[in-house]
């Protein structure tokens, strides 16, 4: 059938099974919006408030679903608007695919209105990115755009399509999109039997998941290995509910927030076993103390990441869930009684612990997850009440907790919400936000009273940027510059005149009743909790410290 570049790429959508899609019109992309219109029973368009909020939204959709989020802007500030949220992408490996108009082939490179080089300005921050100028190459580009985002490791992609291939015209033939084939050619028998010999050498194996296991569906291999080999479990931020956190073996966060259990007890194992993970520095701390007991098996599906962060005593290459699965049938059932008696004691020892006599973060997180019985999707914005979600909360599946853990995005939360919510209608869908955070993007509760998107925007106000101002406190002399936020802003007004319903919370016994009022809501919800300036998160590891070395405020007292 003959088509105009809008009608195909709509068609490449509809083709990839795509049926939501977030975004912003402006002139350049006009004709795609036009054609749109016309695919409107087809095509869900989610009009955001900003471009920033789309490519947010389309990733929260694409993390809580597993599926490409798609995300459209105009040429010039409405792709430079998209930069953000393809780069938190990128950092976290979302699959992503961003369209963008340019301007016509004509003017191309003269510095036409509106005109940005978007594919040199996202080349380091995404995955791949194309520019066409020809119709011919548009139905090709678009195909390849789709399976590089979810090929391998997952990651964002940039199409930008010149004004003149939206216009013109050409025969258009629907395709079968090409299968995604899990990476199994780059590791061998010889390593998975190398593997198999450390396993039962060791007496005290510790397993260290990471959001590879989301990525590639390998959380029933995750919890098959670890019984098989008798081994604790612990998580990166991205990696949470790769494992069911409220079963035994499960310890909790590793890291600068990471429980005491996860840091104390990595850094006691004689074997660490990594499995889709980056050894991020806000996992491992000082690397030449990092696991500095244990030899180190490293399974990746990106050959670039092993031995780039930690020198590992064996990497694997390839599908996190062929290779659990491998090893799984080819394992014998091991048993580490002492060692599991060792990590419950430290389990035991040092629980996480908060303030329960006044209203806190903390508290605010275990009553949304007794509300919920564990089973909400929870997106955050970036700082403390991001490291509170991760500790409080039970995630019990994959793609429960859809936070910015790479870039550490503040503003990123709302929009994913909202993705989320489209991608996970079925679900409760909140965003924990602190006040520093929710003001870079609360203009998109705009987006979610216009359709009624029926999300729980949760902002804890201490009115001070939170996390910054706990480093002012423990590392720079409480020289508290520019952190604090105690103006006259009303979140819950600001709410109200975005067409939402708000509650202010400023007690504990208040906490349950705006939760359960907010669940019970036809619509989005803000609900503003009010804690103290000064509450921290602990447990916490200093910059560039040894894990092994993580602080809470006992240890500070004792100090």
């Amino acid at each position: 059938m003959m088509l105009t570049g809008s009608e195909i790429i709509c068609e490449c959508l509809i083709e990839q099974g795509v049926d939501t899609v977030f975004g912003y019109p402006g002139g350049t992309i006009l004709n795609v919006y036009d054609a749109l219109y016309r695919y409107q029973d087809k095509i869900n368009h989610v009009l955001t408030s900003h471009e920033q909020g789309a490519s947010h939204a389309a990733d929260g959709y694409a993390r809580a679903t597993g599926k490409v989020g798609v995300c459209m802007a105009t040429s010039g500030p409405g792709a430079t608007n998209l930069v953000t949220g393809i780069a938190t992408a990128y950092m976290d490996s979302t699959p992503l695919v961003a369209i963008t108009a340019n301007v016509g082939v004509e003017i191309l490179g003269r510095d036409s209105f509106q005109e940005i080089d978007i594919t040199g300005v996202t080349m380091p921050i995404t995955k791949h990115n194309f520019i066409v100028k020809d119709i011919k190459d548009l139905v090709p580009t678009i195909r390849k755009a789709f399976y590089i985002a979810k090929e391998g490791r997952p990651g964002p992609v940039l199409v930008d399509v010149t004004k003149n291939v939206t216009a013109e015209k050409m025969e258009f033939e629907p395709l079968q999109p090409k299968a995604i084939e899990p990476k199994t050619e780059t590791y061998t028998v010889e390593d998975l039997d190398q593997a198999i010999e450390m396993i039962k050498e060791s007496e005290k194996p510790f397993i260290f998941a990471g959001g590879g296991v989301i990525s590639s569906g390998a959380n029933q291999e995750l919890k098959e290995f670890a019984e098989k080999i008798d081994a604790p479990v612990c998580e990166t931020l991205m990696g949470k509910g790769a494992f069911d956190n409220t079963r035994p073996r499960y310890t909790g966060m590793l890291g600068m927030h990471g429980t005491k259990a996860s840091n104390f007890g990595v850094s006691q194992c004689d074997l660490l076993i990594t499995v889709g993970a980056r050894f991020s520095d806000r996992v491992t701390g000082n690397t030449q103390t990092f696991a500095s007991n244990a030899k180190i098996i490293h399974i990746d599906v990106d050959a670039a990441e092993i031995n780039k962060n930690i020198q590992v005593d064996l990497g694997i290459i390839g599908d996190a869930k062929c290779i659990l699965n491998e090893l799984n049938n080819k394992l014998e059932r091991q048993n580490h009684p002492q060692w599991l008696k060792q990590i419950r004691d430290l389990k035991d020892r040092y629980p996480l612990n908060y303030d329960d006599s006044t209203l806190t973060g903390p508290y605010v997180l275990e009553q949304i997850d007794y509300l919920t019985d564990s089973n909400a999707i929870i997106c955050t914005d970036v700082g403390q009440h991001q490291m509170w979600a991760a500790q409080y909360y039970h995630y019990r599946r994959p793609r429960q907790l859809i936070t910015s853990g790479g870039a550490g995005t503040m503003g990123f939360g709302l929009g994913a919400a909202i993705g989320a919510k489209y991608g996970n209608p079925d679900f409760p869908v909140f965003n924990i936000a602190g006040d520093g955070c929710f003001r870079m993007n609360m203009n998109e509760l705009a987006t979610a009273s216009r359709y009624n998107v029926p999300i729980i925007q949760v902002v804890i106000n201490n009115k001070v940027l939170g996390m910054v101002r706990q480093w002012q406190t423990l590392f720079y002399g409480k020289r508290y510059s520019n952190t604090i936020l105690d103006d006259k802003v009303d979140f819950c007004k600001v709410a109200e005149g975005l067409g939402c319903k708000a509650i202010r919370v400023s007690t504990k016994e208040e906490v349950a009743p705006a939760i359960k009022e907010a669940l019970d809501t036809n619509g989005p919800v803000l609900i503003e909790v009010m804690i103290g300036k000064d509450d921290k998160v602990f447990p916490m590891v200093a910059p560039g410290g040894a894990i092994s070395k993580a602080f809470d405020e006992s240890d500070l007292k004792n100090k």
